[in-house]
């Protein structure tokens, strides 16, 4: 039997069930249990809050083998030794085909547990998200931590061409076999969203993070301003540790009527407070918010960065470089000039691009696919049980 259609027993693991990576894992994860796969998610119990207790409760009743939850350090920590033995404990309990690991810590975890004696031996699986890739990807730390669980990595799965690019050239593959499963969206995700009567000319959605250049978007903003003449709107939908830093540039620039901090919302309601979505990210992989912005019929000004190119396809000329203020606003003022209908056609472009290339039907064939190439490159064996490995 073609592996790929066999029902598999499925562990997913990640720490925070927050942003894309949350997403993607969630959307695998129904996706497959909808497939007959029998699933199970081990995540951190200490982030994400009520709304991520809200989204295990949804999608508990079609896994299988249930969610666990138990608190897991973003950063290393002695207290990661007792996650790893709790993460083998729970592979042995659920006797998992497959172990994915998604993100450095979630990916650590579901690899590192692999190395104790008597370790069952499932498919391990890691997708990178690109965190530690911007963060620290040539780190003595970094390469020395990822070529040690390399040992343990049966299958790497990237969610953009530019992410496994970036992890080959600065990791390298080991002896895993590797593929690439891009991030996709449902179906009812491409709709429309109205924009509401009193909504500002410009939007951010998105996390109050470094890497998503929100400050270039306020200079860029106060730059527009400076220019005299009208006097545009910017709502941000987002939380984040670079709130303070961001609130304090707002007053500097003089914005303060005419930037409004809002928190975390979801992505269809936060597409209603704007006009034209902004997304200033000065590194990526390869963002949701941008996929569902393109779905919603939002015109979307965006970087050049990681796998942005790759959303736009055809249309990647309209990218702009990150870090650059000027070029930034004048991309905006631009895009309150234009002429609607030119607008509106290139919307419906890219909307038809992302909807061929970018679906979650597309994400999970592509993972399940390379399950099955990986499980037949080492023979296709099921995994021992703890008993039977000791």
């Amino acid at each position: 039997m073609d592996r790929s259609q066999e029902s598999l027993r499925i562990l997913h693991v990640l720490r925070a069930p927050v942003g894309g990576l949350f997403r993607h894992v969630l959307d695998l994860a129904r996706a497959q249990a909808a497939r007959g796969h029998v699933v199970g998610l081990l995540a951190d119990s200490s982030t994400g809050g009520e709304p991520a207790r809200r989204q295990f409760d949804r999608i508990e009743p079609v896994l299988r083998l249930g969610v666990t939850r138990f608190a897991m350090k973003r950063e290393p920590h002695p207290s990661d030794l007792a996650a790893i033995w709790r993460v083998r404990g729970e592979i042995a309990r659920l006797a998992p085909d497959v172990v994915h690991g998604h993100g450095s810590k979630g990916g650590f975890y579901a690899r590192a547990s692999g190395f104790p004696p008597g370790a069952v031996k499932p498919l391990r699986v890691y997708t990178p998200h690109g965190g530690s890739l911007h963060e620290r990807p040539g780190s003595p730390i970094f390469l020395a931590v990822e070529r040690l669980v390399a040992r343990r990595t049966d299958l790497l799965l990237f969610e953009s061409d530019y992410i496994a690019r970036k992890y080959l050239d600065v990791v390298g593959a080991g002896d895993a076999l590797w593929r690439v499963a891009k991030n996709g969206l449902r179906p009812e995700e491409f709709a429309p969203v109205a924009t509401g009567p009193d909504a500002a000319e410009f939007l951010y959605v998105g996390e109050l993070s470094s890497f998503k250049g929100v400050d270039t978007l306020i200079e860029a903003l106060a730059l527009l301003h400076a220019g005299g003449g009208a006097a545009p709107r910017l709502v941000v939908v987002g939380a984040g540790c670079e709130y303070d830093k961001l609130a304090a540039l707002v007053e500097r620039r003089g914005l303060n009527r005419h930037v409004a901090f809002y928190g975390a919302l979801p992505a269809r309601e936060a597409f209603a407070l704007g006009g034209i979505l902004v997304a200033p990210s000065r590194a990526e992989s390869l963002p949701y918010i941008v996929l569902e912005a393109i779905a919603a019929d939002k015109t979307v000004i965006a970087t050049d960065v990681g796998g942005v190119g790759e959303i736009f396809g055809p249309l990647r000329d309209k990218l702009i470089p990150r870090d650059d203020p000027q070029a930034l606003a004048r991309a905006m003022a631009g895009a309150l000039r234009r002429d609607p209908t030119e607008a509106a056609e290139e919307r419906a472009a890219l909307s038809r691009h992302v909807a061929s290339h970018f679906s979650v039907d597309a994400m999970t064939d592509a993972v399940l696919a390379a399950y099955a190439q990986a499980l037949a490159r080492r023979g296709g064996a099921r995994p021992q049980t703890l008993e039977a490995a000791s």
